[in-house]
């Protein structure tokens, strides 16, 4: 629950993880029924730690996509029987503007024109907003996102599900020139590109001695820091282009120790304040859900029970295209 001020109220994560582990990746048919087993309990916790009940619910917020179209359905539904019951607004909220709108609730001045990069499992975007709600996409990954590169070869060292935060931690022990990792797609402009930094280490990987420990510390940080070297040169790339008045980072892959350290870095270069959201509000969280749709509110707009799912769902089309 987030109130009127941006104030995380109560903000409880359902986490699917161990479900999911010995998938080595998400199943969507099991991520859909653990939605429908665990949102009532999820419900009365959130209203719990607020020390509230329905009564004080006066607006309800829900991700329409994109994702996982069943998980997205069962949040819908729920959504749409609270707010019918409730007689309150509702509000769709496309998941990445969540994501953008978890920098709200960090307490920072927020200052627009930004430019943002979100980064997760699913998406690479790097974006400019001119204003509230309002977005144009620079740049996309042309094939893996960041996040999905990261878990895929965490997954070949055998680090498990997710694996991208376990690299992470693996990489802070080790030293980043001890590998030849080649830079990731440096060229495109500001579009992003790691299927060949993905390729090269994979090889790399099965030529080493895999069960040497410090080859392992070695590896991980080689390519974090080529998968962050491309994120941040393409991100102040941007930003030196447009002269923003805000830096933002903001999605699961947010959350990695050496991007943070990068962006707020470059940032600070160019005296510039940054945004970056406490790991707990990076990965996915109804905070970011709330603080977007309350947005949403203050510019008037609403959903009526028509409101559906949808598994893809572009930003630019979540508020105002800006056409510049």
């Amino acid at each position: 629950m987030v109130d009127d001020a941006f104030r995380v109220r109560s903000n409880v994560v359902a986490s699917q993880a161990d479900l999911h582990r010995r998938f080595g990746g998400v199943v969507p048919e099991l991520a859909a029924r653990h939605h429908v087993e665990r949102l009532p309990a999820v419900l009365d916790e959130a209203l719990a730690q607020a020390g509230v009940d329905l009564r004080a619910v006066t607006a309800v917020a829900v991700t329409c996509g994109p994702g996982l179209v069943g998980s997205l359905s069962v949040g819908v539904a729920a959504a749409k029987a609270l707010a019918y019951t409730r007689g309150c607004p509702l509000v769709g909220v496309n998941h990445l503007e969540g994501h953008v709108y978890a920098n709200r609730l960090t307490g920072a001045p927020w200052k627009l024109p930004a430019v943002a990069l979100i980064v997760s499992g699913a998406h690479t975007d790097l974006v400019y907003m001119p204003g509230e709600r309002r977005y144009r996409v620079l740049g996309r990954t042309r094939d893996d996102a960041a996040g999905e590169a990261f878990d895929k070869i965490a997954r070949a060292m055998g680090l498990g599900y997710p694996g991208g935060p376990r690299l992470d931690r693996l990489a802070e022990e080790g030293d980043p020139d001890a590998l030849p990792f080649p830079p990731a797609f440096l060229d495109g402009g500001e579009e992003f590109s790691f299927s060949g930094l993905k390729t090269a280490a994979l090889r790399l990987w099965r030529a080493g001695p895999q069960d040497d420990e410090g080859f392992r510390r070695h590896f991980a940080a080689g390519f974090r820091r080529a998968v962050v070297e491309a994120l941040v040169t393409k991100l102040f790339r941007a930003v030196d282009r447009l002269r923003p008045r805000t830096v933002m980072l903001a999605g699961g892959v947010a959350a990695n120790a050496l991007l943070r350290r990068r962006v707020a870095a470059e940032a600070s270069r160019r005296d510039l304040p940054v945004l970056i959201p406490p790991p707990v509000l990076c990965t996915d969280n109804a905070a970011m859900i709330a603080a977007a749709g309350l947005v949403r509110l203050a510019q008037g707009e609403r959903d009526d029970l028509r409101l559906g799912a949808a598994a893809d769902l572009p930003l630019d089309e979540a508020g105002e295209v800006d056409p510049s």
